[in-house]
């Protein structure tokens, strides 16, 4: 039974969807979520309940201390809520969580009740995934859907993917199955730097999310950790002739194959959006997601696909448990790897 005495009623609701695991490769997506949540300062009105969607031997509960009190914190997804003013106010309802381990349609209907007790207008999924694009490029970010005049009529892909799906593909086609218009973003992580943080593909999917809903949204200290993220992966790039040459080879790549896209759209969106920023006056505000300056501790080999550590320090072993979790995640999350254009067109 779902009860939502607390939760008022809502202004134009769109509900914003992150789950760590198989479709979050750096940690881009459920970051993105979790930023909008401190920013906004989202209230928990919800958290599923753990035992229907959770293997606890692959998603351990943590303990910890609350004064001399031992407490144990389950793996779950929580649901809360933003109000959003300014001279359009609209609502959001954040959804953040662990990609279940089982009963996935339960799982789903039991979001899709959330959202129609609350009039939710639109679902937005956010995932990552990894690609073959250089981390000195544009994140590349896609709007896939499967309903074609949302497509049309919000300058989306329509998805033609076949095949594995993790929980946003199956959460978008609840959705559409059930008649409520969802869209995934998915922004698109360099396979060579593949473990979080990634702020870049955070901030690329907040910016490709501001422009959805018609938001703006603070982006507190994201710009300054996606550069110094860059900066610390230009310095451990340059450290090795081969992932050096390889970043070059990806540059040319993406270079030419965007080189028609470059005088049009894309351009037309970027200034759009400058102005927007500029119009709506200096500052973000406090906040936001701070990581460790150019802190970037795996680079993988482009020959090999092994993860190796930067030099100097060298690590004891070859493999860093940050690149065995993360890595292998990512390596799900991009349904496949290569061409991260075909993935980003496909997954829906």
């Amino acid at each position: 039974m779902i009860e939502l005495e607390s939760v008022p009623e809502l202004v134009d609701p769109v509900m914003v969807a992150a789950f760590e695991g198989w479709n979050d490769a750096g940690d881009a997506a459920s970051t993105a979520v979790g930023h909008l949540d401190r920013e906004w300062k989202g209230e928990v009105f919800a958290a599923l309940d753990a035992e229907d969607y959770y293997d606890f031997q692959v998603n351990r509960p943590t303990v910890w201390l609350d004064g001399n009190t031992r407490k144990i914190t389950w793996p779950t997804t929580r649901l809360s809520v933003v109000r959003v003013g300014g001279d359009k106010p609209r609502d959001l309802v954040l959804v953040r969580g662990i990609e279940p381990s089982m009963r996935w349609r339960s799982f789903c209907n039991e979001i899709l009740g959330f959202a129609h007790e609350l009039g939710v207008e639109m679902v937005v999924i956010l995932g990552a995934l990894l690609g073959d694009t250089p981390h000195t490029r544009p994140v590349p970010v896609s709007g896939v859907t499967s309903d074609a005049d949302l497509a049309r009529t919000m300058d989306l892909e329509e998805t033609r993917y076949e095949g594995p799906t993790g929980i946003v593909g199956v959460l978008q086609e609840a959705c559409t199955h059930a008649g409520v218009p969802a869209v995934s973003l998915w922004a698109a992580v360099p396979h060579y730097v593949s473990q979080p943080p990634n702020p870049k593909a955070t901030l690329a999917l907040l910016n490709r999310l501001e422009d959805l809903i018609g938001l703006r949204i603070p982006l507190g200290e994201l710009p300054e950790d996606a550069r110094a993220w860059q900066l610390g992966v230009d310095q451990l790039a340059s450290e090795d002739s081969e992932v050096a040459e390889y970043v070059q080879t990806l540059e040319e790549a993406r270079d030419t194959a965007e080189l028609p896209e470059a005088s049009g759209e894309a351009i037309a969106r970027e200034f759009e959006r400058y102005l927007r920023r500029r119009d709506g006056g200096p500052g973000q505000g406090p906040g936001g997601h701070a990581t460790e300056t150019g802190d970037v501790s795996y680079l993988r080999d482009p020959s090999s696909g092994r993860t190796r550590p930067p030099k100097p320090p060298r690590p004891e072993t070859g493999r860093g448990k940050a690149s065995d979790d993360k890595g292998a995640k990512g390596t799900d999350g991009d349904e496949g790897t290569g061409d991260s254009r075909s993935e980003e067109d496909g997954e829906g």
